[in-house]
């Protein structure tokens, strides 16, 4: 094919999804000349599986994005029709926020943002190559022959990479949602010496809302109070949606082990390794034999449209087997399936290969992010996104990388995993994944990681001084608990004993009272005169601060040791064979990995302690 020079531009992001989008936003907004690739332009900002937003630990990353300047927080609060905070029973730790989104309207809200972006250009075009000289990143080729010059390329390919479509027996290449599969670049990839695997994810049946029999399900509404994702949202979005709750049974597991031998996961057709915590139903059948139900969310996929997504039910059996297992639950009896369930193939790096800043690295230049990297879902992709486009623009510009770490919060996490221990399945992060999580609460990502975004260039100085008077009021609110106190009285004993907590003898403070576990600050309020009017967000940090005091104390500690073995630096050229004593899977494990730190060496599975001991020896001479 004949080729022709189309343009140049400083950073070319390939894929408009979840991680394309933030990558590409925070590149143009840094200033870099930016153009974005996408396959299908309807196709932007897609939500080819659950129209959703969020979850237990996904609510974390949405609410850390926003902090560091993304955009999926402030989309969410525009396009989304139902709010739920989760584990609202358990500590604020794992407090989780999830909202159901409208999807065509999260589509349409960012298209237009990236259309209005200043620096940035959106294409409809399919990426087949990528040039390189000396090593480093130089251009991509369209597959119409356009060659555009380029110093740096964020790969967020999303599951369209070689992606192959699964429905029974039918096997047959194409993206989600009947998009054309991205053809030509992943043998490009390989040429340039990047390591790919097989991942695979899938996507239960839509049925048509005017033939699911509500009457026959659990409702689930949304909170009564509503918290929005973003940070700047300053009205809360209201719910304007119900979802529902149903179950399989015996008749339903019955009608799918009948027909296990046409599965693909269990016939050899599907060969890529698929999610652990999101399986398949026919997955939970086999595995969790001993299950006589499992747990099917029935949600809408927008206000203007009667398609539903049915939570739970992801298959790759053939429709007839769909069309017979979802007949037998309660409610869809005689539910008209819409779009069939589907299972995808797709290629992906070893995220090994990629630097803390998401570079490649063998060649300069080049960025991974989202489902390219071995990660699922749009949270995650997002996240991995920001960070990509932040590192590609800051390397242009001259500047230090944005290095997110594990003490920093849940990106830092994800984003170590990935590069550091590896993934042999699609990555998701859960609120277990890091080790500091009464730190790295939903509800103080603004406090940790604005700063970042502010020295970054992604957040205004408005903003960020907003963020600092906030805390301020809290700091000076705490203080005043400290040193206020209430008389033991007939009402305050009343009250504590409403509250199942012990009675007061004499005068006590109203921070004591605080950390009671059974009592609130608004609890109190009858009791604190002077009292000052504060947002509810001020109050709910005063409230957690007091609470969690010796919890959070204890974990800052750990922090501490954490950082100073993360400042202890690896020389990037380090020789490992040339060091006595270390065992050879450690010797291999750290020439493999080139960890930039202390830290990150012994987070390498297969580098013992021992093997850290003696690497510090050697470092230190």
């Amino acid at each position: 094919m004949q080729t022709y020079s189309a343009g140049t531009y400083d950073i070319a992001v390939i894929g408009a999804g979840h991680a394309g989008i933030e990558a590409a936003m925070a590149a143009a907004r840094l200033g870099l000349r930016t153009v974005v690739f996408t396959i299908n332009l309807d196709a932007v900002g897609n939500m080819p599986c659950n129209p959703a937003i969020g979850g237990s630990g996904k609510g974390h990353l949405v609410r850390e994005l926003d902090a560091l300047g993304g955009q999926m927080g402030l989309a969410a609060d525009h396009c989304c029709i139902q709010y739920r905070m989760l584990n609202r029973g358990k500590g604020p730790a794992v407090h989780s926020l999830r909202a159901q989104a409208d999807r065509r309207q999260y589509q349409t809200y960012m298209k237009h943002l990236l259309e209005r972006q200043e620096n940035l250009d959106l294409k409809q075009a399919m990426i087949v190559s990528i040039g390189t000289k000396d090593g480093a990143v130089c251009s991509v080729t369209t597959q119409l022959g356009a060659v555009y010059a380029v110093r740096a390329v964020v790969l967020a390919t999303g599951t369209f990479l070689e992606s192959t479509v699964i429905t029974g027996e039918s096997v047959i290449a194409s993206g989600p949602d009947g998009m054309h599969a991205s053809t030509g670049l992943s043998a490009c990839l390989s040429a340039l010496g990047l390591p790919l695997r097989r991942f695979k994810t899938g996507t239960p049946p839509r049925v048509n809302a005017r033939s699911v029999n509500y009457a026959a399900m659990e409702i689930q509404p949304g909170d009564e109070q509503v918290i929005p994702f973003s940070f700047q949202t300053a009205q809360a979005p209201e719910n304007r949606a119900v979802c529902y709750l149903t179950y399989t049974n015996e008749q339903t597991h019955a009608i799918i082990r009948d027909n296990l031998d046409r599965s693909p996961l269990y016939d050899g057709s599907i060969t890529g390794v698929g999610p652990r915590y999101c399986p398949s139903i026919e997955t939970k059948i086999v595995r969790f034999a001993d299950k006589s139900r499992h747990q099917l969310f029935v949600e809408p996929c927008g206000l203007d449209t009667e398609e539903v997504y049915l939570q739970g039910f992801s298959s790759s059996l053939p429709e007839d087997v769909q069309i017979r297992m979802l007949h037998s639950v309660a409610g869809l009896e005689h539910a008209e399936i819409m779009r069939p369930a589907y299972a995808i193939e797709y290629d992906c790096i070893d995220p090994t290969q990629l630097l803390p800043t998401l570079e490649c690295k063998t060649v300069r230049g080049l960025y991974g992010a989202g489902q390219f990297n071995g990660s699922s879902g749009y949270e995650e992709a997002a996240v991995q996104g920001l960070v990509a486009g932040v590192n590609a623009a800051l390397k242009l510009l001259g500047r230090e990388p944005m290095i997110l770490q594990r003490s920093d919060g849940y990106i830092g996490a994800l984003i170590d995993d990935l590069v550091t221990k590896g993934t042999e399945e699609p990555y998701r992060i859960m609120t277990s994944r890091s080790e500091y999580r009464l730190l790295h609460r939903q509800d103080n990502a603004d406090w940790r990681l604005t700063p970042i975004g502010y020295r970054v260039g992604l957040i205004s100085r408005a903003r960020y001084e907003a963020v600092l008077e906030k805390y301020e009021k809290v700091k000076k609110e705490i203080a005043r608990l400290e040193h206020s106190g209430v008389a033991a009285s007939e009402a305050l004993n009343r009250l504590l004993a409403e509250k199942g907590s012990a009675p007061v003898e004499s005068s006590v403070r109203l921070s004591d009272l605080v950390r009671r576990p059974q009592l609130g600050y608004d609890e109190i309020a009858p009791f604190d005169p002077e009292r000052p009017a504060l947002p509810r967000d001020v109050t709910e940090q005063v409230e957690i601060q007091l609470k969690y005091a010796g919890y959070i104390a204890r974990q800052e500690k750990q922090v501490e040791e954490f950082r100073r073995a993360e400042n202890r630096l690896i020389p990037p050229e380090l020789d490992y064979a040339a060091i006595p004593g270390l065992k050879e899977e450690a010797r291999q494990k750290l020439a493999q990995i080139r960890p930039v730190s202390v830290g990150q060496a012994g987070r390498i599975s297969g580098v013992s302690p021992a093997d850290l001991a003696i690497l510090l020896v050697a470092l230190s001479k």
